[in-house]
């Protein structure tokens, strides 16, 4: 039992801190790189109280997309982090505001599962016990459940749809694919045929209709 209650404490600790260097670090590139370590620690916790599927979600899903995700867009974008900043005491109250809301909500999760401890064990599912976490997961989610997946998986590709339709933005002086247009020009539109006379090329004065 000492072992394990080392790997707790280590992960946990290397967890607690990773979040707070997130959210105390000047630089977001190290932000992002700390919230990293911290998925790579939580999934430990994961493995360490036996659910494996979990642990091996958050580091392919939350690590090798999300995360590397936020890395790659900060990056990229030029952004002026000086010029975010100049509003953060406007919005200081309803940070707190909403920071204090979500504090009473673990509060209060967390005093009813020590005044109540037989409350988490309410709510399990009964799942056979000669299938592994994977499988037994599967069985739950895909029968049981399969309903409310459906559903979230709807909102998702909604939400999706939404966000691509309100980021789309047509610039006017951007050359774009007209498919009617190019399937509608014939040879005598795509082409012309010119009688250039030798040494004197193509005149001025023909250079608009050559690039019509």
């Amino acid at each position: 039992m000492i072992l394990p209650a080392l790997f707790f404490y280590l992960f946990a600790g290397v967890c607690v801190a990773s979040a707070v260097m997130v959210i105390v670090s000047r630089n977001p590139v190290h932000s992002v790189l700390y919230l990293i370590l911290a998925f790579v620690n939580a999934s430990g916790l994961f493995v360490l109280m036996g659910a494996e599927f979990l642990g091996m979600m958050l580091i392919v899903v939350y690590v090798g997309a999300v995360a590397v995700l936020f890395l790659f867009v900060i990056m990229m974008l030029d952004v002026d982090f000086t010029e975010l900043r100049e509003g953060f005491l406007e919005y200081l109250p309803i940070g707190l505001v909403i920071g204090g809301i979500f504090l009473a909500e673990l509060l209060l999760v967390a005093g009813g599962w020590v005044m109540k401890p037989e409350t988490a064990k309410q709510i399990t599912a009964a799942i056979p016990t000669n299938v592994s976490n994977t499988e037994a997961l599967g069985l739950v989610l895909y029968t049981k459940y399969i309903h409310y997946f459906q559903i979230a998986g709807m909102v998702l590709l909604v939400a999706m749809i939404g966000a691509i339709v309100l980021t789309l933005r047509h610039k006017a002086k951007v050359k774009r694919q007209d498919i009617n247009v190019q399937n509608a020009r014939t040879p005598e539109l795509a082409m012309a045929v010119r009688k250039v006379a030798s040494g004197q090329g193509l005149q001025d004065s023909d250079a608009a209709e050559w690039v019509k």
